[in-house]
């Protein structure tokens, strides 16, 4: 029995994980929405880059919110540690609702020009630092809260908060798409979900400012232990930088890799590599999405009974060993007829392959112009695999089957030349295996629960009180928000440069395997342990 299970608390744990919880859902909703809206984004803020390209923009700035998230965990942490934990989350949740209803106010490219999309980095950047400090606050104050046995379900409803947040954003884009038609959300209908988002800051805000400090700060204050230098503390001496490097490697990275690609990047496959209509992805991630609520607790329960790392290395070893077939049975389960023509009339670029560059565009700025590219970039945004071959005179010809197409400044021969292949321009709703569909999505959703679920209480009892909310955030961050906000735009990058739509799950594999090896040597875990 925890030597405080027993002990009359002068608060409640309800209240205390419902306002936590309800304010985490809120930022993760707002961050989210933009993920959900990135094709949308693409259109609205960089329609002067071209459709692809702008989608591809999209996608690199949905990555550098995340790449902002480890400043904002540096920032946040250090006031979280020296001032309060309850002082931070409100400053945090503020910054993000204001900017995300900021954006629903800007003005598009159309309108604006390159002012648009330059206010849009801006916000995106306040996002994404906010969010940075957000996360910690709200694991440490509940885990400060719980009984020592309990921690792994307490700060499983946080972990599930991303599930709610999701839930909400996807409802809300999902409604106003519908209501308003597909013609008047691009126009306009976009900017709801924006701007809605002002009642939630508020109800986040009122609650928030009835709870107090954590008792674990709280002592701390009182014995005079509150750290002047945080940061020093916590990256700068031996221990303690171990442990970060250890939290990173031995489950961060897998968290970020395996977590965004189970509910993300397989949003992006569906709509662009095998063109099901958004309203349909936006409905079936919703539906994963509430399977995937409860699951959270339930895994942070089981931690509390068997240890963080049994469940934790679970979920990633599932997740290791069902990506590549899962995502090869979606694709003919959602498509068919795309697999069909696959087999059928392979596709080959004969073109000089010196001229084939690697395109990681991280912000959707760069030129991409040689003859190989646009071949590469065309067929690989269609969800269609090639393989490339030296040609003899260096020019370029794209074969589909045994017809040649040759490439001209935007490939848009390539297109009718397929459907006259028999590719299909869109996946046919009627032809879909929804059973073999949400089976695959359900086992990566269960292989994402697993890890995520357990991973805040983790994440606390690595750490001190007097450096806990610094040292935790930046190794969170950096694996959510470096190894999965850049898993689209560097999945996108592998499958152009190698012609295969399934390469790039080698990004995820990599870094889950990795973490995988490094949590069995290394992460000592402490579950149940007093705080202290």
């Amino acid at each position: 029995m925890s030597d405080n299970a027993h002990e009359a608390k002068p608060w409640s744990m309800t209240k205390v994980v419902t306002a936590s919880s309800a304010g985490t859902a809120f930022e993760w909703y707002d961050f989210f929405i933009f993920g959900a809206l990135a094709s949308t984004i693409g259109q609205v803020f960089f329609s002067g880059l071209g459709e692809t390209a702008g989608v591809l923009a999209a996608l690199g700035l949905f990555a550098a919110g995340f790449a902002f998230r480890p400043l904002g965990a540096i920032i946040f942490g250090a006031m979280g540690d020296r001032v309060g934990r309850k002082a931070t989350f409100l400053t945090t949740v503020s910054l993000m609702g204001g900017a995300t209803f900021a954006i629903g106010l800007l003005p598009t490219y159309a309108t604006a020009g390159i002012i648009a999309p330059i206010l849009l980095i801006i916000l995106r950047i306040c996002q994404g630092t906010a969010l940075g400090g957000e996360y910690g606050g709200a694991a440490i104050y509940v885990a400060e809260h719980a009984d020592d046995d309990k921690r792994g379900a307490a700060t499983g409803w946080i972990q599930s908060s991303a599930a709610f947040g999701l839930i909400a954003a996807l409802l809300v884009i999902y409604f106003t798409r519908t209501t308003v038609g597909e013609e008047a959300f691009l126009e306009w209908g976009w900017r709801i979900p924006f701007l809605v988002s002002v009642l939630l800051l508020l109800i986040s805000v009122w609650m928030r400012l009835k709870l107090s400090e954590s008792p674990a700060f709280q002592k701390l204050q009182e014995e005079g232990q509150v750290t002047k230098t945080p940061l020093r503390e916590a990256f700068a001496e031996k221990e303690s930088l171990k442990q970060v490097l250890t939290a990173f490697f031995a489950f961060m990275a897998a968290q970020g890799a395996l977590w965004y690609c189970a509910f993300f990047y397989v949003q992006v496959f569906l709509e662009r590599n095998l063109g099901v209509p958004g309203a349909e992805v936006n409905w079936i991630i919703l539906t994963v999405t509430v399977i995937s609520a409860p699951l959270y607790v339930f895994f942070g329960w089981l931690s509390d009974r068997v240890g963080r790392k049994p469940v934790m290395v679970g979920g990633m070893l599932l997740g290791l060993v069902s990506f590549y077939p899962g995502f090869h049975a979606i694709a003919d389960a959602v498509n068919p007829r795309l697999a069909a023509a696959q087999a059928a009339q392979p596709v080959t670029i004969a073109t000089d392959l010196d001229s084939c560059s690697v395109q990681f565009d991280l912000i959707g700025k760069a030129e991409f112009t040689t003859p190989c590219d646009i071949a590469s970039k065309t067929l690989s945004a269609k969800g269609i695999s090639y393989d490339r071959v030296a040609s003899e005179d260096g020019s370029t010809v794209v074969r589909i089957g045994e017809t040649a197409v040759p490439i001209s400044d935007n490939g848009d021969a390539i297109a009718p030349a397929l459907t006259a292949a028999g590719y299909p321009a869109a996946a046919d709703p009627d032809e879909m295996d929804t059973t073999t569909l949400y089976f695959w999505l359900i086992i990566f959703t269960f292989a994402a629960t697993a890890l995520y679920g357990p991973q805040a209480a983790a994440l606390v009892e690595m750490f001190p009180t007097r450096t806990r909310y610094t040292a935790m955030s930046l190794p969170y961050h950096i694996g959510t928000g470096w190894v999965g906000g850049f898993l689209p735009v560097t999945a996108f990058a592998i499958v152009a440069a190698t012609g295969d739509i399934y390469a790039g799950l080698w990004y995820p594999i990599f870094f889950v395997g990795l973490s995988v090896v490094c949590s069995l040597l290394f992460w000592r875990e402490k579950h149940g342990r007093p705080l202290h």
